[in-house]
């Protein structure tokens, strides 16, 4: 009887695992490897073309990392966009999960409109957005010149580049969030604002101590994943800028794709990797402990 209840439970534990290991395969396959291959090539001078000259420097390439000054400057404009785009993202699709919220005729459409930026590629919406951008004949500025407003020079301009991208971007993923917000805002009880309705409060009352409490899980995990992302900045300076102009828009991804791949310095560019890995690692241990306070 002990041994039948025994094969029982190794065969339950088996059909467990067979779920779970498919995702360990991949975890350990694109995580773990990779980033215990660039913590280890990080100590190298190691060129892509050249494997067999792979020699150890040490600390080498780190003490370089914090003298780097381009790097130095991909790290500022990697801050400063996240501190530019997570607030206008969650803004704006909070303002659309609002709006397609209400009842109204034809409101499916607006929802499909506001959520297809999603769903296309940032390489084709990034390119779309270059002749958008276009100093010369581009849509913007003759919108612009149409109601008296000089021609802007816009992706040409170190003052204005990373901000046109802050607008792309905000604009691209802010259907995304849309949703999930539309999905918080649907789930808070009708009541709530019936009661409110009844007690005399304002539209502008409610939404402060009904809708946004409701929305407070939601919106915290919106400001992790919007944040996350954003340090992550890649394609839209790629294909728009290629980091300038004058670096103005290189960012700490991109200068690691310019540096292993390009340049083919693939052990300056894995401490570069390892370096905005602690970045992250500090900035979601951060976010957490601010969260973690906020609710005590």
């Amino acid at each position: 009887m002990i041994s039948i209840m025994k094969k029982n439970k190794i065969k339950k534990n088996a059909v467990s695992m067979s779920f779970v290991l498919p995702a360990l395969i991949l975890v350990f396959t694109f995580i773990i490897i990779p980033f215990a291959l660039s913590f280890y090539y990080s100590f190298m001078d190691y060129n892509i073309l050249k494997p067999k000259a792979m020699s150890f420097v040490g600390l080498d390439n780190f003490k370089k990392v914090f003298t780097d000054t381009v790097f130095l400057k991909s790290i500022y404009n990697t801050f400063r966009f996240t501190i530019f785009v997570v607030p206008l993202q969650l803004g704006v699709a909070l303002g659309l999960a609002l709006l397609v919220n209400k009842k109204l005729k034809g409101i499916k459409l607006f929802r499909l409109a506001f959520f297809a930026p999603t769903v296309l590629s940032l390489v084709v919406i990034s390119i779309l957005w270059t002749f958008i951008y276009n100093p010369n004949n581009g849509l913007l500025n003759s919108i612009l010149n149409s109601v008296g407003i000089a021609s802007q020079p816009f992706l040409s301009d170190p003052t204005q580049a990373m901000y046109c991208i802050v607008f792309l971007s905000a604009w691209q993923g802010a259907g995304f969030q849309m949703m999930i917000f539309l999905a918080g805002l649907q789930d808070i009880p009708t009541y709530l604002y019936e009661a409110a309705d009844v007690d005399g409060a304002s539209k502008y009352q409610q939404f402060l101590n009904i809708t946004l409490p409701g929305l407070k899980n939601i919106s915290v995990l919106l400001f992790l994943t919007i944040t996350i992302g954003a340090v992550q900045l890649l394609i839209q300076p790629m294909m728009m800028t290629q980091g300038g102009p004058l670096n103005s828009t290189v960012t700490i991804v991109y200068e690691i794709y310019q540096t292993g791949y390009k340049y083919r310095n693939m052990g300056y560019g894995s401490a570069m990797a390892v370096v905005f890995t602690a970045i992250v690692l500090v900035i979601v241990l951060i976010q957490n402990k601010l969260i973690v306070n906020k609710e005590d």
